[in-house]
């Protein structure tokens, strides 16, 4: 996907790019018949995404279901219909609610289905709906010229030729048709993430934050859990049970309450954070508090898991081994560097790798806690909070004119960035294998 041009507007083929065209423009001819109308989608798929059809009655009593690939008959067998001739439910369909209807209203006033005539394979005319339980059948106004690959406007005159994947009007004034298509244009997403002069700026300090958040919140989380765990693990300490399972609570809860909650204790105005200790600070609104605001949120997420998994390593250690260090007249902290740490990392350090991977794309915490904002420079499409991945994110879904194509080539950078630091750490906890 990621060298293709698919997004808003390029999501078909060329063909089926024409036939919406001229399904879109059928204008009603005086005196057709019109069809009881109802619409759905294909069995199994969603009602808010599913590819959109009608199911049609024609004023004889005959029962048909209309597609962006043509209108075919549907076979009566199993069929219900009302005392209208409407068709309230069709074997392999699920017809839409009203509510489903008014939803996805947008995608229906673009939806046409083309009648195909089965010799030729030319579009004669169409269907189109009339409010929400009528359609009529009519004639395009706009038709494709297979000669001169061209598309003519038969009221305006007007004539659109393809380019860029998209129909133009002829002399380039005019607007674009909005149905274009889908074709492979090489490396142009990947070009155009290190060419434009803003996306490769923001790219870069993206990255530079991206890393310096996923490796803060690992080794932040990673000493926290671990020095909590040698507290613990103190013989003298009493009720252990009761700290331990105090302290998992942050891990146990959802991440999309947690951050919500952080979020709102975040608030420069009513936030607890500032109340609590008599501040003003914009947390969420200056772009380096709020990069630590997120840090915090993190850590607070993060370090139940760490205290698990160095709690469980450490009781992996033989005792004799500090006993040992003990004796040689090591201290607490040297005991803990030049023995515990060693040992330590040999259980964990695949388990960090993994942890920087993940926060490497930690999506969720970025996109409740600030939505990658805030968007400083007048701006709104790189934010100073922004990942690797929200920014794909927002490439992809989140603006007017969503671009999965270049979604998915920033999609493909992260996988490489990140198999090759994954890589990198890996050989370096190779030579722990000396330690164990």
């Amino acid at each position: 996907m990621s060298f293709t041009n698919y997004g808003a507007g390029h999501l078909f083929s060329k063909e089926e790019s024409i036939a919406s065209i001229e399904a879109n423009s059928v204008r009603e001819v005086e005196g057709a018949e019109r069809y009881a109308l109802n619409y759905a989608v294909p069995e199994g798929s969603d009602p808010q995404t599913g590819d959109l059809a009608y199911l049609l009655t024609s004023p004889e009593g005959e029962y048909f279901v209309g597609t962006i690939d043509g209108l075919e008959p549907l076979p009566a067998e199993g069929v219900e219909a009302g005392m209208t001739g409407r068709i309230i439910s069709a074997p392999g369909w699920v017809t839409l609610t009203p509510q489903e209807v008014n939803a996805r209203s947008a995608d229906l006033n673009e939806f046409g289905v083309p009648i195909i005539d089965e010799e030729t394979g030319e579009t004669t005319g169409g269907v189109r709906a009339v409010g929400l339980s009528e359609a009529f059948v009519g004639q395009p106004t706009r038709v494709y010229d297979e000669e001169s690959d061209t598309i003519v406007d038969r009221v305006t005159g007007t004539v659109y030729v393809a380019q860029d994947a998209q129909w133009v009007p002829e002399g380039g004034e005019g607007a674009a048709l909005p149905q274009g298509w889908r074709e492979n244009v090489g490396l142009q997403n990947y070009t155009d993430a290190f060419t434009n002069p803003t996306l490769r700026d923001g790219l870069t300090k993206i990255f530079i934050w991206n890393v310096f958040f996923a490796a803060f919140t690992v080794a932040s989380t990673f000493l926290l859990g671990m020095a909590i765990a040698l507290l613990m693990n103190d013989e003298r300490l009493k009720g252990k049970a009761i700290y331990r399972s105090l302290l998992i609570l942050p891990y146990a809860l959802p991440v999309y309450v947690t951050a919500l909650v952080w979020a709102s204790m975040f608030n420069q105005e009513f936030g607890l954070i500032n109340n609590l200790f008599g501040l003003n600070i914009n947390w969420l609104g200056d772009p380096n508090w709020a990069r630590t605001a997120v840090l915090l949120t993190n850590l607070w997420l993060g370090f139940p898991y760490w205290f698990i998994v160095c709690t469980g390593a450490l009781q992996a250690i033989p005792t004799d081994v500090r006993e040992a260090a003990a004796i040689d007249g090591a201290g607490p902290l040297r005991t803990i560097r030049s023995v515990i740490m060693p040992l330590l990392l040999v259980a964990v350090g695949p388990l960090m790798i993994a942890s920087f991977a993940f926060n490497f794309n930690n999506f969720g915490l970025i996109f409740l806690l600030t939505e990658g904002g805030p968007f400083v420079g007048g701006q709104a499409q790189i934010g100073s909070t922004d990942l690797l991945i929200t920014l794909a994110y927002r490439l992809a879904l989140g603006g007017v004119t969503p671009s999965f194509g270049f979604a998915s080539a920033i999609s493909v950078i992260i996988f490489f960035l990140v198999a090759v630091i994954s890589y990198l750490g890996f050989r370096q906890t190779k030579a722990l294998e000396d330690v164990n």
